[in-house]
C-alpha cells in the first residue's frame, strides 16, 4: 500500500484509457470490459511518467515514455493517458501482458503502482520494493482488487479491500 493515503486517492479519483474509453476504478461489480481486451484477456495500464508520484519535467516524462515505448513493442501498446490537467500523464495499454512483467515495467520506471487487470476485472498493483536487514531486496506486490466503470457513469467508485501478495488471475 501506499506510504500516504493522498497518493491512493489520486489513482482512484484518476481516469485511465484512450480518448471515448476513459474508465475509473471501483468495486462495483461486474464492471465494464474495455474496448481495448477481449474476455479474460490480461491487460495492463503503465506509464513512465512523474516517478514515485512526483511531478518531473516534461522533457524527462518524454523520454522516459520512449524508452518504455520501445521496451513493450511486443505488446502492442496502445496509447493512453491518466488523469487530467496538470497530472496528465502518457500510458502505454498493453495487451496479453502477465502481471509480474506488469510490474516488472512500473518498477523499472520508477512508478508507485500499475494498473492490472484480466477482462473486466481490474487491480491497482502497488509495487512495494524494500531492502532486507541481510540487505537482500524483497519485492512484494500489493493488489486491491477492483472493477472498471464508465469514467461519465454514476454508480459506487469507493475501493474495496486491499489483498496483499501475488494473485496470478485475480
Amino acid at each position: 500500500m501506499p506510504d500516504t493515503p493522498d497518493l491512493r486517492a489520486a489513482f482512484l479519483g484518476s481516469s485511465y484509457g484512450r480518448a471515448g474509453a476513459r474508465l475509473r476504478l471501483c468495486d462495483a461489480a461486474p464492471g465494464v470490459l474495455p474496448d481495448w481486451s477481449a474476455p479474460g484477456g490480461y491487460w495492463a495500464v503503465v506509464t513512465a511518467w512523474n516517478p514515485a508520484g512526483r511531478m518531473a519535467d516534461a522533457r524527462l516524462n518524454a523520454r522516459r515514455h520512449a524508452v518504455l515505448a520501445r521496451e513493450v513493442r511486443a505488446w502492442s501498446p496502445l496509447p493512453g493517458w491518466n488523469g487530467e490537467g496538470r497530472w496528465r500523464e502518457d500510458t502505454l495499454i498493453l495487451r496479453g501482458v502477465p502481471l509480474r512483467e506488469a510490474a516488472r515495467l512500473g518498477r523499472r520506471f520508477g512508478q508507485a503502482a500499475v494498473v492490472w487487470g484480466v477482462g473486466r476485472r481490474a487491480a491497482l498493483v502497488w509495487l512495494d520494493d524494500r531492502i532486507a536487514p541481510t540487505g537482500l531486496r524483497i519485492e512484494r506486490l500489493c493488489i486491491e482488487r477492483l472493477w472498471l466503470r464508465r469514467a461519465d457513469s454514476t454508480g459506487a467508485d469507493s475501493p474495496g479491500p486491499a489483498d496483499c501478495g501475488y494473485t496470478a488471475g485475480l
